[in-house]
């Protein structure tokens, strides 16, 4: 069945949030359609739309400060035309007085030029004053319509919070000791019918696996593998996010990225499968794996 997958899973690929993917489809926080969702994935994901939602805020304000910004450069380019008119009915008085006592100019005339300089200076005050009192007016709006500082940790504060919580939640998985066949000998049963392409027993036999948790990252990734063999995609993406989760270096990890982007690709995440062959390439270069996703990446 095809699943609409989740963008919360890739914060990019295992890696680009601690050097590897940390989400899949299953219990993605930010697909459109998220599912397999905990109570407090839930929690989560409406703690996520109003972060969101904030950063949807902020980056609008961001835009409008910048606006800010380029009016109150315009406010410096008249600062430096009132400085230059300045200059310039300075050196008009110097001239005046030259013409007194060069010329004997009268005083009436250099009282006409003193007051045409003194009228300019005044229009120039009066729009300095206008456009600061615009100014001061937008700073007002934008200052009440911004997310405190306080508003915005707390909120993050408690997205992180219940992240701790599901993942205790995720570790916590049920053990079950019905089956009186020792770990050894269980893993050689669980791989010798994954090898023959027993995949539904592949799958029950790694599941009681990682139920006892033993090798539970290593019991996942099999299980995903074996999802895969079975065209159930989403639930691959499932146990592969599980596997990567537990153990992050492992040396299936291409394989597991390659393997998870290819699925992505499958139920229709093509996005979101473009940026793990991304993060393949970019952390594994030169591996067959790599190699292979360049290929996909090119056919997407």
């Amino acid at each position: 069945m095809r699943l609409a997958l989740p963008l919360a899973l890739l914060l990019l690929p295992f890696a680009l949030l601690a050097d590897e993917p940390s989400a899949f489809g299953a219990g993605n926080l930010d697909s459109d359609n998220p599912y397999g969702l905990t109570a407090a994935e839930k929690k989560i994901l409406q703690n996520n739309k109003t972060f969101q939602q904030n950063n949807r805020k902020l980056n609008t304000n961001k835009s409008e400060i910048e606006s800010l910004r380029e009016r109150i450069d315009g406010l410096q380019s008249v600062l430096e035309s009132i400085a230059m008119k300045s200059q310039s009915n300075h050196v008009a008085l110097g001239n005046i007085n030259k013409l007194r006592d060069d010329e004997g100019s009268s005083t009436q005339e250099r009282l006409r030029v003193l007051e045409t300089l003194l009228a300019t200076n005044s229009e120039n005050i009066v729009q300095l004053k206008t456009a600061i009192e615009e100014l001061s007016k937008l700073m007002d709006e934008q200052s009440a319509s911004l997310v405190t500082k306080a508003e915005y940790n707390g909120l993050v504060e408690d997205v992180n919070a219940f992240k701790v919580l599901v993942a205790g939640e995720l570790k916590q998985k049920p053990k079950n000791n019905s089956s009186s066949i020792s770990n050894g000998d269980l893993a050689t049963e669980a791989k010798k019918n994954y090898d023959e392409k027993n995949y539904t027993q592949a799958v029950n036999d790694y599941k009681e696996l990682a139920n006892r948790n033993y090798k539970p990252a290593y019991a996942h990734y099999m299980i995903a593998q074996s999802y895969f063999s079975l065209n159930d995609y989403a639930q691959a993406i499932a146990h592969y996010k599980e596997s990567a989760s537990r153990y992050k270096k492992a040396s299936y990890m291409p394989t597991l990225m390659l393997r998870t982007a290819y699925s992505m690709e499958k139920t229709g995440d093509k996005q979101n499968a473009g940026k793990f062959y991304n993060a393949l390439i970019a952390k594994y270069p030169g591996t067959t794996e790599a190699d292979k996703a360049e290929r996909y990446l090119g056919q997407l």
